[in-house]
C-alpha cells in the first residue's frame, strides 16, 4: 500500500515554500491594461490607469498662513518696537487694491494673496493695534522678534505645477480625491476592475435557508469569501454549489473561465476519491502547484484555465474555514492586488513578544491566530486565541492577526519575539 500524505506530516519533499508560491503566482499573472474613464468621486478605490501630472500650481498664488499683518521682510524692526501705519486688507478671494508702501502693512487674513511687495506675515496675536494722529489709519505695534518669510506659504510649495501628482497603479484615497479636486481634476483613467468567480464543491453543502438533512452542513465558505472579495473592490460573480461530479465541475469551470479573471474554489482539491478539481483542471489548463508547506492551508491548487476567448487564474482553497481565509490573505489578496495595479504588496509585518509558549514542528510555515495589543510603553504583545483546528472559524473572528512561524521554527517561548500579520483594518 502507498501512503497518502496529509497535513498532519512534518515535511512533504513535493510541497513549496509560502515565499515560493507568492512567486509563481505573481510570474504567472499578467496585470490588467484595459481602462475606463470615470468621474472623480467614482475613482475612489479604483487604481489609476495613467501619471497624473499637475496642471497648476498649489497653492496658486502666494498667500498668508495665518490672520495678521503683511510686511516687507527688510522693513521688520531690528532692534525696539516699531509702529507701522495699516493701508489697507486683503481677504481670501478679493486682494488688496492698495500698492504696498515701504513701512507699512496690510491687513491679511488666511488664504489671501501676499500683497506686491510684502513677504513676511506677522501674527495678529503678536501686534498691538495703536490708535494715530491720522484720521482712520491705525498702526500695529510690532516687536523686533520676528524673521523674513515667516508664516506666508509660496505657490507651488505643495504641488508645483508639471510635477508628478500620483503614479499610475496607485489606489485612489480619500486624500487623492481632494488633491485631484484642488487641481482641478475632474475624470481619471482607472483599471477596470479584476472578475472574480467563485463557488464551493461538496454534495454535503447547503445554502442558508435550506433544511438541513444528515450529514449535510451549511455553506459557510462562500460567505467569508464574498465578504473578503468584496473589500477588494472587484466584480463578484458567486455561482453558488457545485455538485461534486466530473461533468458539473467541468461545466462550472468553462463558464467561470469564459468571463472572469480569476476563479476560485473551496474544497474538493485534496487526495478524496471524489475530488474532481485537479483532473478538470488538467484537461482545461494547467496546474503550477498543488501543495504548500504551511498550516493551515496545505492543499492549495493554483492553475490556469484557457478557453478560445479567454484566460482565467485559478485558486482552488482547502475546505477547511480558517484554512480558505488564511490562503486567501496569503495568496489571493496580494494576487488581486497585482493583477489590479500591477505592483506587489505582500502582508505586513510586525514583531510582537508572545504571552504564551507556542511549539511547532520544523518543515512548514504556520499561520496561527492571535490577538495583539499594545502596551502603554508603545512595545507589542500577542496571545494566541486559543484551539487552532482549521475548522474553528471563530478563531479568526476574534483573531486581530497572524502569528507566523517559519519553517525552521521548532516554536518560541513566553516572552520572545515572534512574528505577526494584522489583518483586521488593513485592506
Amino acid at each position: 500500500m502507498k501512503r497518502q500524505t496529509s497535513c498532519a506530516d512534518p515535511f512533504e519533499a513535493d510541497a513549496i515554500s509560502v515565499d515560493e508560491a507568492q512567486k509563481i503566482i505573481t510570474k504567472k499573472i499578467t496585470p490588467i491594461t484595459e481602462s475606463e474613464k470615470l468621474d472623480l468621486r467614482s475613482c475612489l478605490n479604483r487604481y489609476l490607469a495613467e501619471d497624473i501630472y499637475s496642471p497648476i500650481d498649489v497653492p496658486s498664488h502666494t498667500n498668508s498662513a495665518m490672520d495678521g499683518y503683511a510686511i516687507a521682510g527688510d522693513d521688520l524692526p531690528k532692534k525696539s518696537a516699531q509702529s507701522y501705519p495699516i493701508i489697507g486688507t486683503s481677504y481670501a478671494g478679493r486682494p488688496s487694491s492698495n500698492t504696498h508702501k515701504a513701512g507699512h502693512v496690510t491687513r491679511i487674513m488666511t488664504g489671501a494673496v501676499m500683497p506686491t511687495g510684502t513677504d513676511t506675515v506677522i501674527m495678529q496675536e503678536q501686534v498691538k493695534v495703536v490708535d494715530t494722529l491720522v484720521v482712520d489709519t491705525p498702526s500695529v505695534l510690532i516687536k523686533p522678534e520676528h524673521k523674513k518669510g515667516q508664516n506666508v506659504r509660496q505657490a507651488g510649495e505643495d504641488i508645483a505645477k508639471g510635477c508628478l501628482v500620483l503614479s499610475k497603479g496607485r489606489q485612489i484615497t480619500p486624500a487623492d480625491l481632494g488633491i485631484l479636486a484642488s487641481l482641478g481634476i475632474g475624470e481619471l483613467d482607472v483599471y477596470r476592475r479584476p472578475r472574480v468567480a467563485f463557488f464551493s464543491t461538496g454534495d454535503e453543502l447547503r445554502s442558508v435557508g435550506e433544511i438541513l438533512k444528515e450529514g449535510e452542513i451549511y455553506d459557510s465558505n462562500r460567505y467569508t469569501l464574498f465578504g473578503m472579495l468584496k473589500q477588494q473592490d472587484v466584480e463578484i460573480t458567486d455561482m453558488g454549489v457545485v455538485r461534486d461530479t466530473q461533468e458539473s465541475i467541468h461545466n462550472a469551470f468553462v463558464k467561470a473561465s469564459e468571463f472572469a479573471d480569476i476563479v476560485i474554489t473551496s474544497g474538493g482539491v485534496s487526495v478524496g476519491d471524489a475530488d474532481y478539481i485537479k483532473p478538470t483542471l488538467k484537461a482545461l489548463g494547467d496546474t503550477h502547484f498543488w501543495k504548500i508547506a504551511m498550516k493551515p492551508g496545505r492543499p492549495l491548487t493554483f492553475g490556469t484555465l484557457k478557453t478560445s476567448s479567454n484566460e482565467a487564474k485559478f485558486f482552488g482553497l482547502p475546505g477547511n474555514p480558517v484554512a480558505v481565509m488564511v490562503t486567501f490573505l496569503q495568496f489571493l489578496k496580494p494576487a488581486i492586488h497585482y493583477l489590479a495595479s500591477g505592483k506587489i504588496k505582500l502582508p505586513l509585518t510586525f514583531q510582537a513578544n508572545s504571552s504564551d509558549n507556542i511549539r511547532k514542528r520544523a518543515g512548514r510555515t504556520e499561520f496561527q491566530r492571535g490577538i495583539f495589543k499594545q502596551n502603554t510603553d508603545g512595545t507589542l504583545t500577542v496571545k494566541r486565541t486559543g484551539k487552532q483546528g482549521s475548522g474553528i472559524l471563530t478563531s479568526m473572528s476574534i483573531a486581530n492577526c497572524f502569528i507566523v512561524l517559519p519553517e525552521e521554527s521548532t516554536g518560541v517561548g513566553k516572552g520572545d519575539s515572534v512574528a505577526i500579520q494584522p489583518f483586521h483594518g488593513i485592506n
